[in-house]
């Protein structure tokens, strides 16, 4: 049997490409990684602790993000950043379990909703995670995508940059081919896909005459773990 072959990204300090977990072990030990950091230790600033975390969807693991963040960053932070990049489409609620804890995007829950164990996301990283730990997230409690955080390791130090998050690597596009021809996909039917269980998956040429009435022309296809559900539509960017 061919084994299936896993979804690459490319380091942004080297550019080399790896699989999730190669990167993971490649990030530990990337030369121009290193040097890098040694050159912003050098440079001005405080010295912070920060997280490497390796972030996957449970559902579809060939979608996969490796990020530092700073601990002082809080739990809020990583979850806007995670809507920006892979998941916002209709301001669901979202929600982290850390050692029993949930931790709620928001505190307007309605009557009876809340649970005991539940807070907000206004928590620093530094004081709910340490290396080793694995946490999930959860993004809208109807049509759920849910993430396994994995926190690789920490370090102390100058951060790379002044914003809270820094993508260290995520996987490249993946192949998709077009439904009518085999063609190489750069668009998404939405309503093939969910009224018609279709892949709803279409090349430049077939996008330019497919239409439905209901959900008007397809979107492009981005590289998120949630194309095709709710309304989401892109554009699975980084926010910063």
């Amino acid at each position: 049997m061919e084994r299936k072959r896993r979804s690459r990204g490319a380091c942004i300090f080297c550019d080399l490409t790896y699989t999730r977990v190669g990167m993971q072990r490649h990030l530990a030990a990337c030369p121009q990684r290193q040097t890098r950091l040694a050159q912003v230790d050098q440079q001005t600033g405080s010295v912070c602790l920060l997280f490497h975390l390796a972030v996957h969807a449970v559902s579809w693991p060939d979608y996969w993000l490796q990020l530092e963040a700073r601990g002082d960053a809080e739990l809020a932070d990583l979850d806007f950043y995670l809507r920006a990049i892979w998941l916002e489409c209709c301001e669901h609620l979202s929600e982290f379990s850390i050692g029993g804890m949930c931790f709620t995007s928001t505190s307007d829950y309605a009557s009876g909703w809340k649970r005991d164990a539940e807070k907000g996301m206004n928590v620093q990283l530094q004081s709910v995670l340490s290396p080793g730990d694995t946490i999930r997230y959860r993004y809208d409690f109807g049509s759920t995508t849910e993430l396994a955080i994995a926190v690789v390791d920490g370090r102390r130090g100058k951060p790379l940059s002044k914003n809270p998050i820094v993508l260290m690597a995520r996987n490249a596009p993946l192949p998709a081919e077009c439904m009518a021809c085999g063609a190489p996909a750069t668009f998404f039917c939405s309503e093939c896909r969910i009224e018609e269980n279709l892949s709803g998956l279409v090349c430049d040429i077939h996008a330019r005459e497919h239409y439905h009435n209901d959900y008007g022309s397809p979107d492009p296809l981005v590289s998120s773990p949630r194309v095709g559900i709710c309304g989401y539509t892109g554009p699975a960017e980084p926010p910063y």
